[in-house]
């Protein structure tokens, strides 16, 4: 049984999917979670894949709950996002069968980059890792860290 308390995804995690198309979530993101608990896997604008555990989901449940059912754009939006997101728990060895069409909108083939954003994690495909990586590289981190206030 996991240990239930805040999760901390930090890191960069380099898997293989196996032969049933599962991804292995990393041991230290797992602990505070159970089995049973539901991540959310969508697919980022930005050409990756990302992962809201329970707490995200439940803010997220949380304000798509407030939309107005007249709200037409918003429910547009809503139907479409939902369309495109794939709800998962992991098993008893840690692993997640994430969707063909999830994996096919991140150009993950059969290895996978498992990258923590402290709240959330997202899933690369190494060569658009590798740009990301690149594009940050000569970036000032200062600068950033002033911009969003940390």
């Amino acid at each position: 049984m996991a240990q239930t308390g805040k999760a901390f995804y930090t890191g960069l995690f380099r898997h293989t999917l196996d032969e049933k198309g599962r991804l292995t979530i990393p041991s230290a993101w797992r602990y505070a979670h159970e089995e049973s608990d539901t991540f959310l896997a969508t697919p980022h604008p930005d050409g990756y894949v990302a992962v809201l555990p329970p707490s995200e989901v439940e803010k997220l449940h949380a304000k798509i709950a407030q939309m107005a059912l007249s709200d037409g754009a918003g429910q547009d939006f809503a139907a479409r996002f939902f369309s495109r997101t794939q709800s998962f728990s992991f098993d008893k060895q840690g692993r997640v069968g994430v969707s063909a069409e999830l994996l096919s909108f991140a150009g993950i083939g059969k290895d996978a980059v498992l990258v923590g954003s402290l709240t959330k994690f997202n899933l690369y495909a190494p060569a658009r890792w590798e740009k990301v990586e690149a594009r940050t590289s000569d970036a000032s981190f200062g600068d950033v860290m002033r911009r969003i206030g940390i």
